[in-house]
């Protein structure tokens, strides 16, 4: 048997070679390892050899486990594995005491999936957890106080614990299309017609000059609106119907329109 076969997708293998040859250098001096929809499905070893990268972009693969070797990259500052099949985090992602942004959006985590160890990430500043399939996020998520945004949209939270909505420094989160009970009461309809409480008649000549002007235009208002009411509809007349057989003078009009 060749080798690999038989053991399920195994991915694009990434080298040493196009890993570097997908280095980029940002305006603000920041390595990248830019390794976006390149079909990796196992996180690459030889990026050890890249350990001292700033960012890493692995979005929009097929990646199931992020190895504990992560906790090599102790220099990312952002890490973006949005759009793959990761179903748990390991422990040591707690490690990268200098994160400030991961995106973990659109792939397979779980509650149980969440390590503790992720709220070792103090100076993280964006987070994105949205689109997995979360029933609950640990209250201690409140401990990541420098937390400005964080989406938790898409899952299946019932509740958002009171220690992250109350985070000092938060700005946005989105926790849309959750079963979250807030969002569950029915608005009540806006009445959008104008009721009248209490009516006041008058003669014409009681009113003043500018109130008798107010009060003719609105009459003139309504009569416009009457106008334009459509009144009953007419059955139709067709007078030079020619009658096919002796049953159609009955249904003239049905048979007309057809």
């Amino acid at each position: 048997m060749p080798k690999g076969k038989g053991k399920g997708p195994q991915g694009k293998r990434i080298t040493l070679k196009v890993a570097k040859n997908s280095m980029r250098v940002l305006f603000n001096g920041r390595r990248r390892l830019e390794l976006s929809k390149m079909g990796i499905a196992v996180f690459p070893k030889c990026l050890l050899e890249l350990a001292d990268v700033e960012e890493i972009d692995l979005s929009r693969n097929m990646l199931k486990k992020i190895p504990n070797i992560i906790e090599k990259f102790q220099n990312l500052i952002w890490l973006d594995l949005h759009s793959n099949q990761i179903d748990e985090l390991p422990p040591e992602i707690g490690t990268l005491r200098n994160l400030t942004f991961l995106n973990l959006c659109n792939n397979k985590l779980t509650t149980k999936g969440l390590p503790e160890e992720l709220t070792l990430l103090r100076n993280l500043r964006t987070l994105n957890l949205g689109l997995n399939c979360l029933e609950s996020i640990p209250t201690t998520l409140g401990s990541l106080k420098e937390l400005i945004e964080l989406g938790l949209f898409d899952n299946s939270l019932t509740i958002i614990p009171k220690s992250v909505k109350k985070l000092p420094k938060m700005e946005r989160m989105n926790v849309k299309r959750n079963p979250l009970p807030e969002f569950a009461k029915e608005e009540e309809p806006i009445d959008t017609i104008k009721r009248i409480e209490s009516l006041y008649l008058v003669e014409k000549k009681d009113l003043c000059t500018s109130c008798l002007q107010t009060c003719q235009g609105e009459r003139d208002e309504l009569h416009k609106l009457e106008d334009m009411t459509p009144g009953p509809s007419e059955k139709p007349n067709f007078t030079s119907l020619t009658t096919p057989n002796s049953t159609a003078i009955d249904n003239q009009e049905e048979w007309r329109i057809k």
